[in-house]
């Protein structure tokens, strides 16, 4: 449905981590990617603080993943930028598709909603007495495809799989879903490298870019790191922090899940990025 990004020889990637508490293995992994790819690209790395849920922001962890960051020899391209500091822009999109009546006031709450696609309820109005607790974005019909670099060829009906979806929260928060496409179009981000979990997001995130006149970026989703219990590796699961006192083996640990051969001689960080970046670029054709 959205166009592609712009042309293959320009790049503009990004890192963005959420302050809910230091790097762990798994954040490690979509990092060094997303480093590695725009490197490959000579494009730009970005770096972006998504703050934007407040509740879940643990305060100081915004320097503690920079600090780990440039521990690791990763080092962004311009000054890092927080969402929390652009409340202002989100609400003014907001408006703009207001006024094109492209989102609604849904007054259901999640007890009302059993799960699956939201089947509409409030998508033509509120009976009188009730009172928008969120807003949805009005979803078009069709399928959304896009070829995404690692996981290959994807589709979603996004209007029958997902139903309309909310860009503002009941609790006055903006949603993942609406600032992560307004901040890319506003960066220019070309490339987005990142976990699997959020590949189901992709076609969502795409429509809205479509609906705001930005193209879509080109998208890899990377294997993530699993717990012993076969989940995913988070902060919410109480990963253990990243051990950045032992660089070079946390990032050899990343890179050897992301499915490369060991590399010889890496006993320091800048010998690291020396051998992986050009591995990176040979198997994806960079």
């Amino acid at each position: 449905m959205a166009t592609d990004a712009r042309s293959s020889n320009y790049y503009i990637g990004r890192f963005a981590p959420s302050p809910s508490g230091p790097l762990h293995d798994g954040s490690l992994v979509a990092a060094m990617a997303s480093y590695l790819d725009a490197r490959a690209h000579k494009g730009q790395w970005l770096l972006r603080i998504e703050d934007i849920d407040t509740p879940r922001t643990v305060a100081g962890a915004d320097k503690t993943i920079m600090a780990q960051l440039s521990c690791l020899g990763m080092h962004w391209d311009a000054p890092p930028t927080w969402q929390s500091h652009r409340l202002d822009r989100y609400r003014a999109v907001f408006e703009q598709l207001n006024a094109r009546q492209l989102v609604y006031g849904c007054a259901c709450t999640r007890r009302q909603l059993t799960g699956g696609a939201y089947p509409g309820t409030c998508r033509r109005g509120l009976a009188p007495g009730q009172r928008a607790r969120a807003w949805r974005l009005r979803v078009p019909e069709g399928v959304v495809h896009f070829n995404d670099r690692w996981q290959g060829s994807q589709s979603q009906d996004v209007a029958t799989e997902v139903g309309d979806f909310i860009i503002r929260r009941a609790d006055g928060l903006w949603a993942y879903q609406f600032v992560v496409v307004i901040d890319d179009a506003d960066q220019g981000i070309t490339d987005i490298v990142r976990g699997m979990d959020l590949l189901d997001s992709t076609a969502r995130q795409r429509i809205l870019a479509q609906l705001l006149g930005a193209p879509a970026p080109r998208t890899m989703h990377v294997p993530l790191l699993l717990d012993e219990a076969g989940q995913k590796l988070s902060k919410q699961n109480h990963a253990p922090p990243l051990d950045h006192t032992n660089a070079v083996a946390a990032l050899v640990k990343a890179w050897k899940h992301l499915g490369f051969p060991p590399l010889p001689g890496t006993n320091t960080v800048s010998e690291f990025w020396a051998q992986a970046l050009p591995q990176w670029a040979a198997r994806f054709n960079i």
